[in-house]
């Protein structure tokens, strides 16, 4: 059984071993619990008539996060703020629905305390959270196939190895929210990849596979495309040590993340209209046109667009959208190929087990208990496989037995971020040189046009601290717009 805690770093209880250096989402990456439906408070608008055009303050494309955190933020100031929504739901890319007798997190999933403005959302609702169990043993990859290892040792190896890997990021983010402070160090790291920093530590065999298969399900698949000063950054913000690298992942919300969401609405107010596709969006300079994929017209001095960046390319920006949110559209910062999995099962070899593989030797490379069942224990894991096909129960035990555990997989339910239309990848985890040339310009309004995105934080960028810090700046940024 999870125990719940306050929101107060220091209400959080006496630390205990747990597994150490998980999947990130998103935050993080941005991927969720809880109920998905716009909150009860939230006005949701009927569809108008197509040849009229609603009028507001403010128009925020986007009910995730970041869309609900500026929205909330405008209504504070008295705007009449209309939220439109693609899907039928809120929450963007954090998502909850039922499995196997629990609510199971599809997309964003962990918080901590400690991360200032997701930190701050959760003691201003008095949000409570619960903390996840230790594992029991560690499964990881060796030159002799998998093996089991205790958690102390498999993850205090992970750890070790994680220290050499970031060495040095102490001075080149010494300021972790303000992530470009030395610039003047990061111009050669950030062409780094993760892949040319492993390359360069003079790894043995043994330690190369305990530590690529990290880095290469954070890039998305491999290790050659995430930037080592993305990982670094967020080691950084952690507190450049392992027991703040692994309480990122030691939190979930007791309420779900849409249940935070829902009292933000509630206190809003709102209008929210979900099913809403947006097509187009026309800055005339004296205002700002939304037109959605029914035809629907709605009009405002203003606009915050916060849709994830891989998926600005899916609307039609007049004038251009800056050059550099083209390029990031473009190149796209969340990983393109990301699949979350919740694998109930029973076996000889089940139980709090963690599971993590090499780079490109299994279609499921990090797996990790979530809760038990009467029948055996559900399994959260994690896939950049694009060939991995999550309904396939005997593919998807073949790929668990390639960690070292032998299940029997009683269902398996999973979402496809990177099929997802309105998502079209995973966590943000950004590329090499998109640090330093893509920032600080994300962050520029483009006319009456402001841009948002967990992908696009200063801090905890792919984290909902991300997305609610993105969401932040946008609402100020409108607040000071004439």
């Amino acid at each position: 059984m999870n125990t719940q805690h306050g929101t107060h770093p220091e209400a959080v209880g006496t630390r205990r071993p747990s597994r150490r250096t998980l999947l990130k989402a998103a935050g993080a990456t941005a991927l969720a619990a809880g109920p998905a439906a716009a909150g009860s408070a939230a006005a949701a608008a009927p569809a108008g008539d197509r040849g009229a055009e609603e009028e507001y303050d403010v128009l925020v494309v986007g009910a995730g996060y970041t869309g609900v955190t500026a929205a909330r933020e405008l209504r504070a100031r008295g705007k009449r703020v209309l939220v439109l929504e693609a899907r039928d739901r809120i929450g963007g890319r954090t998502w909850g629905t039922a499995f196997a007798g629990h609510q199971v997190e599809m997309g964003g999933t962990w918080v901590e305390p400690a991360q200032p403005h997701i930190g701050a959302e959760l003691k201003r609702y008095g949000i409570a959270l619960e903390e996840e169990q230790p594992v029991d043993r560690v499964f990881l990859p060796t030159p002799e196939g998998p093996r089991e290892f205790t958690p102390e040792d498999g993850f205090g190896r992970i750890g070790t190895l994680l220290e050499r890997l970031f060495e040095g990021s102490e001075e080149y983010f010494p300021k972790p929210f303000e992530p470009l402070h030395r610039a003047d160090l990061l111009q050669h790291l950030d062409t780094l990849s993760l892949r040319d920093r492993l390359d360069g530590l003079g790894l043995t065999e043994a330690e190369e596979l305990l530590i690529n298969g990290q880095t290469s399900v954070y890039s998305g698949g491999s290790s050659s495309r995430g930037a080592l000063t993305m990982l670094a950054h967020w080691w950084s913000l952690a507190g450049w040590s392992n027991e703040g690298w692994n309480d990122t992942q030691r939190y979930r919300m007791k309420t779900g993340t849409a249940g935070l969401l829902h009292r933000m609405l509630d206190e809003a107010q709102p209008t929210v209209r979900l099913n809403s596709p947006v097509t187009s969006v026309t800055d005339t300079g004296t205002g700002v046109h939304v037109t959605l994929r029914t035809g629907e017209r709605f009009s405002a001095p203003h606009a915050v667009v916060t849709v994830p960046v891989n998926v600005l390319s899916t609307i039609a920006f007049s004038p251009a959208l800056p050059a550099a949110l083209t390029t990031a559209a473009s190149q796209g910062i969340a990983v393109p190929n990301a699949t979350k999995l919740y694998i109930h099962a029973r076996g000889s070899a089940a139980g709090r087990f963690y599971g993590q593989g090499a780079e490109g030797g299994t279609a499921i490379p990090m797996m990790m208990p979530f809760e038990e069942t009467p029948e055996g224990l559900l399994y959260m894991a994690f896939s950049t496989d694009t060939a991995l096909d999550p309904t396939d129960p005997a593919q998807v035990a073949q790929a668990v037995r390639a960690l070292g555990a032998e299940l029997d997989v009683l269902g398996v339910h999973a979402h496809d971020w990177g099929r997802d239309p309105y998502a079209r990848g995973g966590w943000a985890f950004r590329r090499p040189r998109q640090l330093t040339s893509l920032y600080p310009a994300v962050h520029e309004p483009s006319g009456r046009l402001f841009f948002a995105s967990g992908d696009l934080a200063d801090g905890w960028s792919g984290f909902l601290d991300g997305a609610v810090e993105s969401g932040l700046r946008a609402a100020a940024q409108v607040a000071a717009a004439r």
